[in-house]
């Protein structure tokens, strides 16, 4: 493994667990967490259609920008339950860097962006 290659999981890593902490300071459902932890994974759904559309909707929510403007808005507006579901979307995308998963290319579902750092 290279060493950007690590940095990212270990970045990830970050993330992953500091979403658990603000979750976990919110005293919300931890069955909630669980059940939607993977719920972002259903983006691949995209794929059924064909690599492209799949890659794009997968991409868009598994960036961070949409969990981003969700936490804002949601802290913005005192909508808690906003906030619970940013952190579980932060969450996922940590864990999915911790574990390698990236970002993908149209080619195909496999190929992702950390496997070329």
């Amino acid at each position: 493994m290279s060493l950007p290659s690590m940095l990212l999981r270990l970045e990830g890593l970050a993330v992953f667990i500091a979403a658990i902490a603000m979750y976990a300071s919110q005293s919300a459902s931890g069955l909630m967490f669980v059940l939607l932890l993977l719920a972002p994974d259903l983006s691949a759904i995209g794929y059924l259609v064909n690599p492209r559309i799949g890659s794009y909707l997968y991409n868009a929510v598994h960036t961070y920008s949409l969990p981003i403007a969700l936490f804002v808005l949601a802290t913005i507006g005192g909508w808690t339950l906003g906030i619970q579901l940013a952190l579980i979307w932060f969450a996922h995308i940590g864990m999915d860097r911790t574990v390698g998963y990236g970002l993908k290319y149209a080619t195909e579902f496999k190929a992702t962006h950390l496997q070329r750092v």
